[in-house]
């Protein structure tokens, strides 16, 4: 079964038609994933942002400010005042690194770790969910174009940062 867009257009677009579909798409993704992650976050007291650092600690952690301020995308004031929350909330915890006193790195608490396993066992029912409904070959296909897309999204970060650098 091949991806072809609701409308019929042909997987093989030119680019005004690839950006005109794209337009229309992203909008309907991204409201259905914010409402699956206020989904997600019910009952938890953890707001989106804060849930966000703590998904990313738990993939590589500990953090310093800077590192996690880079992946959140935030400025590093703003990262402080996050992780400030969080610690009120003892979802994470602040550790001077051994190494160098000056270095404060960031890791994830036992409740915030218990917290992070939560959402993500509700992030993993709800795509089971999604993947029943699609065929092997739209699952298959999906996961290239989202591969492709970050591909894509990374080598512009990456370039934009060399950009900057330099």
């Amino acid at each position: 079964m091949s991806m072809v867009p609701a409308d019929g257009v042909a997987a093989q677009m030119d680019g005004d038609a690839f950006v005109q579909r794209i337009q229309e798409l992203f909008p309907r993704i991204r409201r259905y994933l914010d409402s699956q992650e206020a989904h997600e976050l019910v009952g938890l007291d953890c707001t989106a942002p804060q849930m966000g650092a703590l998904v990313a600690l738990n993939r590589e952690a500990p953090h310093t400010m800077g590192e996690l301020a880079w992946e959140l995308a935030l400025t590093e004031s703003a990262a402080t005042r996050l992780v400030d929350r969080l610690v009120r909330t003892n979802l994470v915890r602040r550790e001077r690194d051994p190494e160098d006193r000056r270095v404060v790195r960031v890791r994830l608490s036992s409740y915030g770790r218990q917290l992070v396993a939560v959402v993500l066992q509700r992030r993993q029912e709800q795509f089971q969910r999604v993947g029943h409904q699609l065929a092997p070959d739209e699952r298959r296909q999906l996961v290239l174009g989202l591969e492709a897309l970050v591909r894509v999204f990374s080598a512009a970060e990456h370039g934009a940062a060399h950009d900057a650098g330099t």
